[in-house]
C-alpha cells in the first residue's frame, strides 16, 4: 500500500510539471524547471546591542538565474523584501514576537541611462510610485547585486524590548517578492522553483550582554 501510494505521488507530481510546461509552451513563456540548489542563501548574520537599538547585519549570497536577468534586462522590476523578528523564549506557549522590522527593496534597470537601480523603503513599493524611499544607482548589476546582498547596521528593534531575565534570538528572512510582478509573470511562473527566492536565518542573543 505504501509503495503504490508513493508511486502515486510521484506520477502526480511528474503529470503536474508535464501540464505545466504544456501550458507555458501554449501561451509562449518561460518552461517550469525543476530546483536544482538554492539560488539564494543567508550566509552571515549577526545583531548587535547598542544604547539606541539592536541593529542586524547580514551577507546573503544571492545567483540571479539567467530568465530573472532577461526579465530585468526587458524593463521587468525584481522586489525583495527583508524582515526581521525579535522573539522571546517562552517554555510554556509559542514563543513571543515582540517586534518585526521589514524593508522593501525594488531593483530595476533604467534604459534610458543604460543604469541600475535599487530603491530601498520601510514601506512597500509599487511599480507606480516609490513612495519614501532611499536610491542608489550602479553602473552594472553586478556592482548592484553586490550592495543588494548586504544589509549594514539596519536597526531592527529598541533595546528596551528585552527581557534581562529571558532568552531572545532574532529570525531573518530574505526573499523575491513574486506578488509585485506583472500578473503575466505571475501567470507564467506557477510552479517554476526558479523564481522561489527564499532565505532564513536565525541568531539567538546572549541573555547577559543581548548580543
Amino acid at each position: 500500500m505504501t509503495a503504490f501510494s508513493t508511486r502515486c505521488l510521484r506520477s502526480a507530481r511528474h503529470s503536474l510539471w508535464g501540464f505545466l510546461a504544456a501550458l507555458a509552451l501554449l501561451a509562449g513563456l518561460p518552461l517550469p524547471t525543476r530546483a536544482e540548489g538554492p539560488a539564494v542563501e543567508v550566509t552571515q548574520l549577526r545583531v548587535d546591542r547598542a544604547e539606541d537599538g539592536l541593529f542586524l547585519t547580514a551577507q546573503i549570497k544571492l545567483e540571479l538565474p539567467t530568465i530573472m536577468e532577461d526579465a530585468l534586462n526587458k524593463g521587468v522590476a525584481l522586489f525583495f523584501v527583508a524582515e526581521a523578528e525579535l522573539l522571546r523564549d517562552r517554555w510554556y506557549w509559542y514563543d513571543r514576537k515582540l517586534s518585526v522590522a521589514t524593508k522593501y527593496i525594488r531593483l530595476a534597470y533604467q534604459p534610458l541611462t543604460r543604469r541600475w537601480r535599487i530603491n530601498v523603503s520601510p514601506e512597500p513599493i509599487g511599480n507606480v510610485g516609490l513612495g519614501v524611499s532611499i536610491t542608489q544607482n550602479f553602473d552594472s548589476l553586478d556592482a548592484a547585486l553586490q550592495a543588494l546582498q548586504r544589509q549594514v547596521r539596519w536597526k531592527i528593534a529598541d533595546p528596551t524590548l528585552l527581557d534581562p531575565d529571558s532568552r531572545h534570538y532574532v529570525e531573518f528572512r530574505f526573499r523575491l517578492d513574486m506578488s509585485q510582478l506583472p500578473r503575466p509573470f505571475q501567470i507564467g511562473i506557477v510552479g517554476n522553483s526558479e523564481w522561489n527566492l527564499s532565505a532564513t536565518r536565525t541568531y539567538r542573543l546572549n541573555p547577559d550582554s543581548g548580543k
